[in-house]
């Protein structure tokens, strides 16, 4: 009889931790800007073309320090060992017939991170912010058939339908886009 094989010992994930960035610091900035730039050149149609720079990067991020300094957005931030690895924003500024709604926007993971529940982690802390904050209805849009829209569906939101030919690939190749909401009313 043969001995049963050792198991290999299980390495833990490190834990990832979600916060809430109220104050965007240079430190920080420049790290959003990586995860940023890192997502599009892996690929993500985010808003953004090819090359893109640290000069892009940065001042997409500076229009969303200032928009978090208003109160129109929230923003978040997932970190792990390495540290800063995602990120996810709330809209808030729309118009005032829709005070219960928010619009998801830029959640991007660091592709060094991914697979390991960044996502969800994120989606988490984007549900309770949006409570926080008072609204009860989630919009979204992604990449049709992306990583992202599995994402999404597991974490309840519902597909609204697709749009041919939306958006383009950083590379200029065009893509289609779904919309999805999450009615966390219903969620709760």
């Amino acid at each position: 009889m043969k001995p049963d094989a050792p198991t290999p010992p299980v390495t833990p994930t490190p834990p990832i931790t979600v916060r809430r960035l109220d104050a965007i610091g240079d430190a920080e900035l420049d790290a959003l800007a990586r995860v940023l730039i890192d997502c599009v050149e892996g690929g993500a149609s985010v808003s953004f073309m090819l090359p893109m720079t640290m000069h892009k990067a940065l001042a997409f991020w500076s229009r969303v320090r200032d928009g978090v300094a208003r109160g129109d957005r929230v923003l978040l931030a997932a970190e792990d060992e390495q540290g800063l690895c995602g990120t996810a924003q709330l809209i808030l500024d729309l118009p005032e017939n829709q005070p219960h709604r928010a619009d998801v926007a830029k959640m991007l993971v660091h592709r060094r991170a991914r697979r390991r529940g960044v996502g969800a982690a994120l989606l988490h802390a984007l549900d309770d912010a949006a409570r926080a904050a008072g609204r009860s209805l989630l919009v979204l849009d992604t990449v049709s058939g992306s990583d992202a829209e599995r994402l999404y569906l597991r974490h309840g939101y519902v597909r609204v339908g697709e749009v041919p030919r939306y958006a383009l690939w950083p590379d200029g190749r065009p893509c289609a886009t779904t919309y999805f909401y999450r009615d966390l009313a219903r969620a709760s």
